[in-house]
């Protein structure tokens, strides 16, 4: 079920800033929504027959994955499965993700020997939704397990029987972001920009301010701040 329900900004002209950039990112709160309740019930099936593996995993969540490159109006890059460390049958953490262009599969351990064995839980787009309970928009940062580039990864937590089993997430890059909001921000006229909890930019119409400046303290003073409902996002709009 849809927590945003509002008509597609493609079709219809925002009235303020706010209300652009909450549709924007509604759009993936929403798809991962529908998502994980979907998954939630698949691995409850799963697991009934025998314990849990990867790459059983894997089987369950690809179809999914891949569908939302093309069923989310957004510049997808990534989507997929974090399992909850220590939660596998095989494995003491497991991404079950695809990206880039080709959609390609993500193989962790062919990258690094460490990496199958990574210790997420301290990573944003995996330790908020698993604290909080709620889908959270999580960047920008530089995205080295993955990308390399700079992301933006939203995440919906996914429970079975109130027990957290992992998260669904899919991946913005910032630059495909930047080309689409940037514009139909500037429209709105000023200095517009965006940030999230901690007062860091994904983006601004304004050349001074780079994607990962900071905003806070007293610099807050010359903003107008309008918080996004539903995501740990503000607007900023220069007084």
């Amino acid at each position: 079920m849809s927590i945003h329900p509002m008509t597609p900004a493609s079709s219809t002209a925002a009235e303020h800033p706010v209300e652009l950039v909450t549709e924007y990112f509604a759009r993936a709160i929403d798809a991962l929504a529908d998502w994980r309740e979907k998954l939630a019930a698949e691995i409850n099936a799963a697991r009934a027959d025998a314990p849990l593996t990867t790459d059983r995993l894997d089987e369950l969540v690809e179809p999914s994955a891949l569908r939302l490159f093309d069923t989310v109006d957004l510049p997808v890059y990534g989507s997929g499965f974090i399992a909850a460390l220590d939660w596998l049958a095989d494995a003491n953490s497991h991404l079950a993700w695809w990206q880039g262009p080709e959609r390609a599969q993500l193989v962790l351990a062919a990258q690094s020997v460490n990496k199958e064995h990574i210790d997420y839980s301290e990573l944003e787009w995996y330790r908020v939704p698993h604290e909080t309970g709620e889908p959270h928009v999580a960047g920008p940062y530089v995205d080295y397990l993955c990308s390399d580039e700079y992301t933006i990864t939203v995440a919906a937590p996914v429970h079975i029987n109130e027990v957290f089993v992992g998260a669904v997430a899919l991946d913005l890059l910032i630059d495909r972001v930047e080309r689409d909001l940037t514009p139909r921000l500037a429209a709105f006229g000023g200095d517009i920009s965006i940030v999230n909890g901690v007062g860091r930019v994904l983006l601004s119409t304004s050349p001074a301010r780079a994607t990962g400046d900071t905003i806070r303290g007293d610099d807050l003073d010359a903003f107008e701040r309008f918080a996004c409902p539903g995501m740990a996002l503000d607007v900023l709009i220069a007084r």
